[in-house]
């Protein structure tokens, strides 16, 4: 919050016409006083001053101090459900207090009175004559110029009034702003309400833990999304739910943490305590969503009460048990996403959780560091004796599970009829393949270049891709496929070597490479599908086009009216595809198009792939799984620690 303070605030005073945002620029120190105490606004407000002063100088530095300021007199005052008047009240003692400040040391600076009279003066004059030339008066520039030589003349009694005027204006527009965001974030949160977790005030005992008929449906839905379901879950075991999408596996990872069924029963000996010390701890599908800390030891230590908190020895200690011995002074930000996971397993341990549910943690890195995670999460039952639940989509990581639960449209079963392998059946003959689209000579890229946080991530990449071409390229997580993916999308700019498409730059002919996103979800910008694929699309979209691409990527017209957040998962990546069409690229980028994705789900995404690429759409795919990309792909690439290899000359490490 105070880095987008700051943020807004520095753009402001460096920017005349962008002045507005340091209006803005209150409300993300307001949220804190809302929801903190006022000594985090006072740590938050030192650092964002201090930080203001190196970016902007001192005019950013005294800004950033009222905004401050001001932030503590909104949030508070939203806090205790105080009304407007006490907002315009405490603003206008802040303003005052502002512009008396502001007076008495203008009067002591007399070479800073006279630099800001100037300044002022000239501003002011500068815009009349502007006016007059515009407006055809002559007498405008007269005018304002004896205006001003009054009011230089009396410049105290000018900045107090201004002073006062614009800060309790500020305050009152802030108020304004956050109780709308407050609202708005209201909504999106009543939502994903976890009510045991929330409220209970019990000692967190939450194993082990019986469901018997348990059932849930969520508000406004005619059907319940799980159950009934009988499960137990007991310390020293290992738990796999499996399933396909929309099969009940979020939900009973709901229930697991802390939501109540809305049928049945869910006794457990006390509160979840989700994410207290002792209760119940969970690990995330997008490694990068969980880690707070910038350095690997902070993160693990992030949030607990300072008289539970590990000691660095046995921090040191729990980073060895998850295979990231002396990581503890490691950037967080230089990760790979295992050992983001990782990470995120040493946090949940330091909180010496007795259950621990791992939702959908493997989906977003490479098959090693699958293979990896699993292997510790198994060990962890009968080392720790605690319970641990996975929740996956990938049927082979059930091998190492003491007992695996399989779900089919929210029901426990035996077998699931919809969990078939194999890959989608290709369409038609290879087609043909044109001229050269994509080349790439010697491009190279490096993060934050000149300063100590120096990464690179690409070097001498050469790369040619024909049109008609389906292009692989595989590697591990930190391998350089996401920063090659925005690289060829023209969203970055490479620091070394070019990159073009059709014989012009790609950072210049932007959208002519349409990139899908990693996470699908994060490409979706609109409240209904129709809505975000003609935004997608830009002016002159029409439904009719709307319809043609939904037909391409073998979406019901009918979805078009549906909510985004409604879809599965695989709805929602062929949603994010229709937008990405509408648009009739040359080359379409996709980074890992198969992630998140249960088995029908990837052939499903397979089978449009291959169909795209066979009505002559270029494609290049980024990925760390070949499992099901034989019938898209003509050839592949392996990026190894930023170096492009044939496939087969992976570096030895």
């Amino acid at each position: 919050m105070t880095a987008l303070a700051v943020a807004f605030t520095v753009i402001g005073a460096v920017i005349p016409v962008a002045g507005a945002l340091q209006i803005v620029a209150i409300v993300p120190l307001a949220v804190v006083a809302q929801r903190h105490r006022l000594r985090a606004l006072a740590v938050a407000g030192t650092g964002g001053v201090l930080v203001a002063f190196v970016a902007g100088g001192f005019s950013s530095a005294l800004t950033m101090t009222v905004t401050a300021v001001l932030g503590g007199v909104v949030g508070s005052a939203v806090r205790r459900r105080r009304g407007f008047g006490t907002v315009l009240l405490w603003s206008t003692v802040t303003g005052t207090v502002v512009g008396g400040l502001s007076v008495l040391m203008l009067l002591l600076l007399s070479g800073l009175r006279d630099l800001f009279l100037g300044v002022l003066e000239n501003s002011i004059r500068g815009t009349a004559d502007l006016l007059g030339r515009v407006l055809s008066a002559d007498r405008v520039s007269q005018i304002v110029g004896d205006a001003v030589a009054v009011g230089i003349g009396y410049w105290w009694a000018f900045v107090f009034t201004s002073a006062v005027f614009s800060t309790a204006v500020s305050g009152a527009v802030a108020w304004w702003v956050l109780r709308a965001t407050l609202t708005r974030l209201g909504e999106l949160e009543s939502r994903g309400v976890l009510p045991d977790a929330a409220t209970a005030e019990s000692t967190p005992d939450p194993v082990p833990l019986r469901l018997t008929g348990a059932t849930y449906r969520y508000p406004g839905h005619d059907v319940d999304a799980l159950g009934p379901l009988d499960l137990t879950v007991v310390p020293g075991r290992f738990y796999a739910v499996v399933g396909a999408n929309g099969s009940g596996k979020s939900t009973l990872a709901r229930i697991l943490v802390g939501a109540r069924p809305t049928g049945g029963r869910a006794d457990r000996p006390g509160s979840t305590g989700l994410g207290a010390v002792g209760g119940t701890a969970m690990i995330l599908q997008h490694p990068e969503s969980q880690i707070l800390g910038t350095r690997v030891a902070d993160d693990v230590v992030w949030g607990l009460p300072p008289a539970s908190a590990p000691s660095r020895e046995r921090v040191d200690a729990l980073l060895a048990e998850v295979g990231l011995a002396g990581y503890g002074d490691r950037d967080t930000s230089g990760l790979s996403g295992g050992e983001l996971q990782r990470l995120a397993v040493a946090a949940a341990l330091a909180r010496e959780p007795k259950l621990l549910v791992a939702d959908e943690a493997t989906a977003m890195i490479d098959p090693a560091g699958q293979r990896e995670l699993v292997a510790l999460l198994a060990e962890l039952p009968r080392r720790r004796h605690l319970a641990v639940v996975l929740i996956t989509h990938r049927a082979g990581e059930a091998a190492l599970a003491d007992e695996v639960v399989r779900l089919h449209r929210g029901r426990r079963v035996v077998h699931d009829p919809t969990w078939m392998s194999g890959t989608a059946p290709p369409y038609g003959a290879v087609p043909v393949l044109g001229p050269d689209v994509l080349v790439l000579r010697g491009v190279g890229h490096v993060y934050n270049r000149g300063t100590p946080w120096e990464r690179r991530a690409l070097a001498g990449v050469d790369l040619t891709v024909r049109r008609g071409e389906g292009l692989a390229v595989v590697g591990g997580n930190g391998s350089g496929k996401s920063t090659l993916a925005w690289i060829l999308a023209g969203l970055t700019t490479p620091t070394e070597g070019t990159c073009e498409v059709n014989g012009k730059s790609t950072s210049k002919a932007v959208g002519t490479v349409a990139l899908s996103f990693q996470h699908a979800r994060l490409q979706l910008q609109r409240r209904t599908v129709a809505e975000d694929i003609e935004a997608a699309g830009g002016a002159g979209t029409s439904g009719t086009d709307v319809s043609a691409v939904l037909d391409t990527v073998g979406l019901p017209r009918e979805i078009a009216g549906r909510r985004v957040d409604e879809l599965s998962g695989g709805q929602m990546r062929r949603v994010a595809l229709a937008g990405l069409l509408v648009g009739k690229p040359d080359v379409l980028v996709l980074d890992e198009p198969l992630a998140g994705l249960d088995p029908p789900g990837r052939r499903e995404i397979t089978s449009l792939l291959a169909h795209l690429r066979y009505r002559g759409l270029t494609l290049v795919i980024i990925s760390h799984d070949l499992e099901m990309l034989d019938t898209v792909r003509s050839r592949t690439v392996v990026l190894d620690q930023g170096v492009l290899r044939p496939a087969g000359q992976e570096a030895r490490r």
